[in-house]
């Protein structure tokens, strides 16, 4: 009779002693569950749920007043500018980490939920390409396939914009060579008859230097091309022209009645609130809505949001605090007891 009293006691006490172990394994449990939502909240599901809410606006057809034949192709273009991807010399790798992250992640969103037909990114592609070496150029080159990766159908155009090959008196042959080694050289793109320029503006300094009067020589055979006859506005005649450099969405209307619109930057590195712009062209009409992206602003709200949480769970299991739902609990049926 003793020896069972001394094994019940014995069993009891190893219940009680794992007893503490359960609930920290518990509490652990939470907090890893918590930690895992929180990141697949802010790295992932968030691109999701904001960039779903952007779709292409309707562009004006001939069917749509009412007249006949065949309706016109609808061409879907997006429009990014100043991505800036980070370089050897100025790019901190954690700032690379996390803004080349977010880039990848609204990118390839928006290729899964917009089906675009075309890309265009309007300039600044990289950070240092005015200056980096040629080991280093090949590092940002490769990251950036990385990061805009996209499925064959889909077509990619980029313009260089200032940090790609220099202002007009750092830009040379080399640097341009290099750049359009990478990116599709030709100036005129065009696609269900809808005709677009690619315009290298670093080059359109009109002081005749050699970049300069090669580049006017394009745009004047392509004006040719085109059946236009005179200068930028008047040699090309465009319906809309979309540029970037200001990092900012403005709008100006230009003397001949043709509206340039300024697409923002995609990076979370020049603004809070990113966004890009979305058209649907046809060779008559055109139509324009502008999408944004998460706003840091709100992922560093939500992790900071989450860690205070943590802490004070972890406070209540040690008992060094209140746990939040006791706390609560009491408050409650104190101010049911008044």
């Amino acid at each position: 009779m003793a020896a069972e009293d001394t094994a019940s006691t014995r069993l009891g006490a190893g219940r009680q002693h794992l007893r503490p172990l359960k609930r920290r394994g518990l509490v652990l449990l939470r907090l890893t569950a918590i930690v895992l939502a929180v990141l697949l909240f802010c790295e992932f599901l968030i691109y999701y749920l904001v960039i779903f809410r952007c779709s292409w606006p309707a562009v004006k057809t001939p069917a749509d007043a009412g007249g006949l034949g065949t309706p016109e192709p609808v061409l879907r273009a997006m429009f990014l500018a100043d991505t800036h991807l980070l370089g050897a010399v100025r790019g901190h790798w954690l700032d690379k980490l996390r803004r080349e992250w977010q880039m990848e992640r609204a990118f390839q969103t928006a290729l899964w939920l917009l089906q675009p037909e075309v890309v265009f990114i309007l300039g600044d592609v990289f950070d240092e390409g005015k200056w980096s070496s040629s080991q280093a150029w090949a590092d940002d080159v490769g990251r950036f396939w990385k990061i805009f990766r996209h499925p064959p159908h889909v077509q990619l155009r980029a313009v260089a914009g200032n940090h790609d090959i220099g202002f007009h008196y750092q830009m040379n042959t080399y640097k341009i060579k290099r750049f359009e080694k990478v990116f599709n050289p030709e100036r005129l793109f065009s696609w269900k008859g809808i005709n677009f320029v690619m315009v290298n503006s670093v080059a359109l300094e009109g002081d005749g230097c050699d970049i300069c009067s090669g580049a006017e020589a394009e745009l004047l055979e392509i004006s040719h091309r085109l059946n236009c006859s005179r200068k930028l506005l008047w040699w090309l005649r465009p319906r809309l022209v979309l540029s970037g450099h200001t990092h900012s969405a403005c709008e100006v209307l230009h003397g001949a009645g043709v509206l340039e619109v300024s697409v923002p930057s995609f990076s979370w590195r020049n603004r809070n609130n990113p966004s890009f712009i979305m058209g649907s062209v046809t060779p008559t009409e055109y139509a324009l809505a502008k999408c944004y992206l998460p706003c840091e602003d709100t992922v560093l709200t939500t992790y900071c949001t989450a860690a205070g949480g943590l802490v004070l769970l972890t406070l209540g299991h040690a008992g060094l605090v209140a746990s939040p739902f006791h706390f609560g609990w009491n408050m409650l049926r104190k101010f049911k007891t008044t």
